[in-house]
Order: C-alpha cells, then sequence, then structure tokens
C-alpha cells in the first residue's frame, strides 16, 4: 500500500475540492493536483532515472509545490528526505551526503549554496521556479507504483543539537498510522477543512497534512512562507474551519500580538514539539476558546506519543485540571507508553523514568545507522531519551531529556518544574533552566529570564515566587537575564549554547 493511493483517492472523492491555496487564492483543485503529481512522478522516473528507494530531497520553504512533490515522490515508488530550508549550507551538505539523495528540489535562493557544497556522490538539482520544472509537469501521468506498507516513505532527519543528525526511517505504514491516529486522538477532520502550514512542511505541519489530504482539505500556504502573527490572524479570518500545527513559542507569539481579531473560523491550534506553559496555555483557551490540543512525539514515532486534546483542554471541572493541563496527555490509540529505569524495568505510577514507547508508528531504525538503532529500539521499546512521569489515569508529564537533568546534592530536579513557577511572574516572558558545575554540589540551578519590558527583575521577587511554589533546593541559585533565548529552527531552546554561555 502506497500512500500516494491516498492522493488518488482524493482526486475521485473530492475532485473539485480545493487542494492548494496560497493566502487567500485557491491554486488548484484535488483533481488537478492529482494529475500533477503524477506527471511529476512519471518525470522523476524517466528523466533521472531513478529507481524505486532511490531518495528525492526537498530543501524548500513551504510553498504550493511541497504537497505535490512530497505525493510525487511517494506515487514514484521513490523516498522523500524533506529539510529544513533554514538549516546551515554544513548541514545540507551532511544531510545530503548521508542519504545520498539522486535529486534534490530547491529555490532560486539556495542554488548557488547548494551548488557550492562538496556532495560526493551524483546529485541532480531542480529549482521548482524554473523552466525545468514545467517541463516535468508536461510529462504523461503514470499509475502509482507498488510499494510495502513497511517500506520507507521518509527519510526524518533529527534536529542535530547534539552531534550530527540521524535519519529516522519512515515507512508507508508509519505515517498511515500517524494519519489515523490523528483523527481518533488530536482533531477529527471533515471535507471542507483547511489546514494552514505556517510552521515548517518539513516537519510536523507537512506530517500532519497527510491526514487533511484523505479528507480533502485544503492546504493553505501563507504569502510569506512561514509565520507572521498577523498574517496568521487575517488567514483565519478567510478560511473556515481552519487548523494549523504550531510551536509554542508560536502560540505564545499569538497572543501576545496587540490586535484582538475574530477567530471564530478557527478550528483547532494543534501545538508541540516543546513545552507550553501552564499560564499560557490558560491564556489560549481564553483567547481561542476550546481550541487547543497538545501533542507529543518525535520524529522516531512521528507525532503520535500522546495526546492532550480539545475536550481535555476544556474540562476545567476535573479536581486535578491543572495537573493534567501541564501534561502532555495520555498515550495515543495506536501506542503503548511506559516509564523504565536505566534496566528497561517499568516504574510504579508517580515515579520518573525514561519515556518507552512501541507501535505502529514507531521507525524501523535510523538510516544506515545500525548500532544507534539498536540502541535506540533495544528490547523492542522506542527509548525516547525523554523523562516523564505517568498518573494513576495515565495522564504523562514530561520533565526533561536526559542531559538535561540537573542533579544538586543527589538531588534529581527537572528544569521545566522550575521554569513553570518563573513564568508565572508577570514581567518575564520566557525562562530557561539549566545546571552549573559545583564542587560542593555537584551542580547548582541556574536560570535564564527574558524581561517582557527588557529591564532588570528584582531576584529578590523570583525567589520569593519560588520559595512559595518548590522546594529549597529547586530554586535557582542565580540568574542572567538574556535578550532572547537561543532556539533552533524549530523553536526549541538551546540548552547546549547557554551552557557555553554560562560563565559562573
Amino acid at each position: 500500500m502506497n500512500l500516494a493511493n491516498h492522493m488518488v483517492k482524493a482526486a475521485s472523492d473530492y475532485a473539485a475540492y480545493p487542494a492548494s491555496a496560497h493566502g487567500t487564492t485557491i491554486l488548484h483543485s484535488y483533481s488537478e493536483v492529482a494529475k500533477r503529481v503524477a506527471r511529476l512522478a512519471n518525470a522523476m522516473l524517466t528523466c533521472f532515472n531513478l529507481q524505486p528507494g532511490d531518495r528525492v530531497a526537498l530543501i524548500l520553504a513551504n510553498c504550493p509545490e511541497y504537497l505535490e512533490l512530497l505525493y510525487a515522490v511517494w506515487h514514484a515508488g521513490l523516498i522523500v528526505v524533506p529539510i529544513n530550508a533554514k538549516l546551515h549550507r554544513k548541514e545540507f551538505e551532511f544531510i545530503l551526503g548521508n542519504c545520498r539523495a539522486n535529486l534534490c528540489f530547491i529555490t532560486d535562493k539556495h542554488a548557488e549554496s547548494i551548488a557550492a557544497l562538496s556532495i560526493k556522490h551524483e546529485m541532480t538539482t531542480v529549482d521548482i521556479g524554473s523552466d525545468d520544472y514545467a517541463s516535468l509537469l508536461s510529462h504523461p501521468p503514470r499509475p502509482v507504483v507498488t510499494r510495502e506498507l513497511d517500506d520507507a516513505a521518509w527519510l526524518f532527519y533529527t534536529s542535530g543539537t547534539t552531534g550530527q543528525p540521524k535519519g529516522a526511517v519512515l515507512s508507508h505504514r508509519n505515517l498511515m498510522t500517524m494519519c489515523d491516529c490523528y483523527f481518533s486522538d488530536v482533531d477529527p477532520v471533515e471535507p471542507w477543512s483547511a489546514i494552514l502550514h505556517a510552521a515548517p512542511m518539513s516537519h510536523g505541519s507537512g506530517l500532519y497534512g497527510l491526514a487533511y489530504v484523505t479528507r480533502g482539505g485544503c492546504h493553505v500556504i501563507p504569502g510569506s512562507g512561514g509565520f507572521n502573527p498577523a498574517e496568521i490572524y487575517d488567514l483565519i479570518e478567510h478560511w473556515p474551519g481552519i487548523a494549523f500545527f504550531a510551536a509554542p513559542t508560536m502560540v505564545k507569539r499569538l497572543l501576545d500580538y496587540p490586535v484582538r481579531t475574530d477567530t471564530r473560523n478557527l478550528k483547532a491550534i494543534v501545538y508541540g514539539g516543546g513545552p507550553m506553559y501552564v499560564e499560557d496555555a490558560l491564556a489560549g483557551l481564553e483567547r481561542f476558546g476550546s481550541k487547543l490540543t497538545q501533542l507529543y512525539g518525535q520524529g522516531e514515532s512521528p507525532m503520535t506519543i500522546t495526546s492532550l486534546n480539545a475536550s481535555m483542554h476544556a474540562d476545567k471541572s476535573h479536581p486535578r485540571y491543572l495537573q493534567r493541563l501541564a501534561s502532555v496527555g495520555i498515550a495515543q490509540s495506536a501506542v503503548e507508553v511506559r516509564i523504565a529505569n536505566d534496566a528497561d524495568v517499568s516504574l510504579p505510577v508517580g515515579t520518573v523514568g525514561e519515556i518507552l514507547v512501541r507501535g505502529a508508528s514507531v521507525m524501523s531504525g535510523y538510516w544506515e545507522s545500525p548500532e544507534a538503532s539498536k540502541e535506540a529500539l533495544r528490547n523492542g521499546w522506542l527509548h525516547t531519551g525523554d523523562y516523564g512521569v505517568l498518573d494513576e489515569d495515565g495522564f504523562l508529564t514530561l520533565k526533561d531529556r536526559a542531559k538535561d537533568m540537573i542533579i544538586s546534592g543527589g538531588s534529581n530536579i527537572y528544569p521545566r518544574e522550575v521554569e513553570e513557577v518563573l513564568i508565572k511572574h508577570p514581567r518575564i516572558a520566557e525562562a530557561a533552566v539549566i545546571g552549573r558545575p559545583d564542587r560542593e554540589w555537584g551542580e547548582v540551578v541556574v536560570a535564564f529570564i527574558v524581561s517582557k519590558d527588557g529591564d532588570e527583575i528584582d531576584v529578590a521577587e523570583l525567589d520569593e515566587l519560588c520559595k512559595s511554589e518548590i522546594a529549597g533546593y529547586k530554586r535557582p541559585r542565580y540568574y542572567t537575564r538574556i535578550a532572547a533565548l537561543p532556539k533552533n529552527n524549530y523553536g526549541k531552546v538551546l540548552k547546549t549554547e547557554l551552557r557555553q554561555q554560562d560563565h559562573g
């Protein structure tokens, strides 16, 4: 079963429905997109002499062509390698070389830098704005190439915040499972809905776009190609039944936008990729209504580990409402989740340990990395490297990555717990907590804070706030005001950089 059959079926079931739009302008129907996909697939096989299983890379900002290229690659029986267009040249070089991409679609913006890369294998590049791309669409359509469910479909490269990125091998089965979980656990989709691609289509937004194809939803690309709060609010006003995937930092920027606009058309904001602080979640519910859903996933189990759906966000009558709002919800339908110690032994409810996952959404391994695959998937479970705790109802609360945990005086301190307290201060916009080596205690807690007005914040106030919320050994011993937290291209705070900046 090939994922490309979803596009073929959509062209039959939703032929006249709009499939792609740029800003407020509808570009193509599903019938039209399916024809373009079949033509591009034929061109990939005949013009570039590609064989099923070959890799096709996409180095593109969000654009209408993204959707048709994803499905054309699968239609041709090939493997797609979407790469965040904001990565550094050296990161492009590593990923393209590691997967040995045979073909790479780019825009003129990247033509010069890609041409200068030291690629040791033969690779053809095609600019999607060129006559060469237009000529590919002149080829006759061809039928979908047959693939097995467990054949590779998408190489999802990790962000590489530590070491080189690894390519999680996602199969057709993995991605179909993710779509099923979207409908059952995250956000039901009906025909004539829309997904707004404000986050990178190379990652979460593009992955969730697959679910919308199966329901004939319109894929809306912002005119800017990215995230701009004013533009996002304008598009919400224009498109009925619209939803989008966002990093928590994007939701925060929407909440901080000073102009109040009509959001009745908004169906859902699905957020993930980092922690949403309780204060921000409450503000989001106040601003948008019961339209927030949180997911927790990894590239190794794409968008599919746990979810905290809209009804859970809205259930203020539950006695542990705030505790649940601080969690990432319950296991999605296709996976099992457990908490284990270093020996892979399951831990009791309420005990912190590593989060382990297994199910039909979990990758088969890392691309040509047998040792890393064996380590990540030992004993049949994906070892996420994240620490968390399950409550008696199965709600999972993330603590931190194992590498981010602070051990002070023999006690474990999870930075997020401290950050949740600091962010309650009315003048703090963002906070990040790390450990600083200390001869007496092993590590002490250091907090980096971003003030809303740019001015200093009285440390005594922060100490009092922490004293009222958390144990004394968890309180920051030092505070550093910073203009902005360093983040990678996916909005994740780079604590490695903060550690480098912290000179004690």
